[in-house]
């Protein structure tokens, strides 16, 4: 592989599961990490994330071929100034975000002389921080890659081989089709559990003791969906807003129909709903994206 030397700028669960993977999956990388908090690059340091922890984002990135950008996408045009200074004129400039148009901006406006590639690596969990992070995060999942036009075939073709690596499959999109398809295959979904989550929590005639007592198999899910970190996902609505809102009145265009449905009682309606769901249920079993098992075979670890 081409790239010798990754420095990871962020190391909660995507940034340490990132340094934890090349240790396992490519251990010949050398890997630098920074976090702007000085208990994490400690924690980071214990866990061994990163072969380096170093104190300075300069000095994070002063020998690498690929800097990998693993902060909220609203810190990542500050994240970059900070790196500047030192960033090798070679080195390719990624990252981890769930948004790509306003990263893609973002970086370019920052570092116009260096590749750009931005890349959202379609794995999680709700956790987050240096304690979060696991090598195996990435195996069988998606990692998509907006590369802007006229980027350097090679960079990124070494960009693409270092995330198969790691056990990704990689798939390459423009930004905003990426950031369509990811408002209402992520960002919607979060939304609601947000709602949902919040309305239950504030009924008048429903104790939170209830709520918690008697949460059903749909209702816990929702609840770990919305136990994500909140600053990250502030600033993906924030920074894919138009996609974002678009989603939200198709959405919402649905659920008038469904209403609608049920106020008349559409049982053909709803049946006809339940069972097209039900199918694109089957389809992402059958692919491999989740599991049929009760539970969906999940495990602390598992991704979202």
């Amino acid at each position: 592989m081409t790239v010798q030397s990754v420095a990871i700028i962020g190391l909660g669960l995507l940034g340490g599961s990132v340094g934890l993977a090349v240790k396992t999956h490519a251990p010949d990388v050398r890997t630098s990490g920074y976090d702007a908090d000085a208990d994490v690059r400690a924690r980071a340091a214990e866990r061994g994330l990163v072969d380096t922890v170093c104190a300075d984002p300069a000095e994070a990135v002063r020998e690498a071929d690929l800097v990998i950008l693993c902060v909220p996408v609203g810190a990542m045009a500050g994240a970059a100034e900070a790196l500047a200074p030192t960033l090798p004129d070679h080195a390719i400039v990624s990252d981890v975000g769930s948004c790509k148009a306003s990263v893609a901006a973002s970086l370019r406006d920052v570092l116009p002389r260096h590749a750009i590639i931005p890349a959202h690596p379609v794995a999680g969990t709700e956790q987050s921080g240096p304690d979060a992070g696991f090598a195996s995060l990435f195996e069988n999942r998606w990692c998509i890659l907006t590369p802007p036009d006229g980027v350097a075939e090679g960079k990124l073709a070494n960009l693409s081989e270092f995330w198969e690596s790691l056990g990704a499959d990689v798939e390459i999109m423009t930004p905003e089709h990426h950031d369509l398809v990811l408002a209402v295959t992520s960002h919607l979904p979060h939304l609601i559990a947000y709602t949902i989550v919040g309305t239950a929590s504030d009924l008048e005639d429903v104790t939170r003791s209830e709520v918690i007592k008697y949460s059903a198999g749909g209702f816990r899910d929702f609840t770990r969906i919305a136990a994500s970190d909140p600053i990250m996902w502030r600033d993906v609505f924030l920074n894919n807003k138009d996609a974002v809102l678009e989603m939200l009145q198709v959405f919402s265009e649905d659920l008038t129909r469904l209403q609608r449905a049920i106020r008349r009682d559409d049982g053909d309606a709803l049946f006809d709903l339940f069972s097209k769901t039900r199918a694109i249920r089957r389809s992402i079993i059958e692919q491999g994206q989740d599991d049929a098992r009760p539970d969906f075979g999940r495990s602390d670890h598992d991704p979202e």
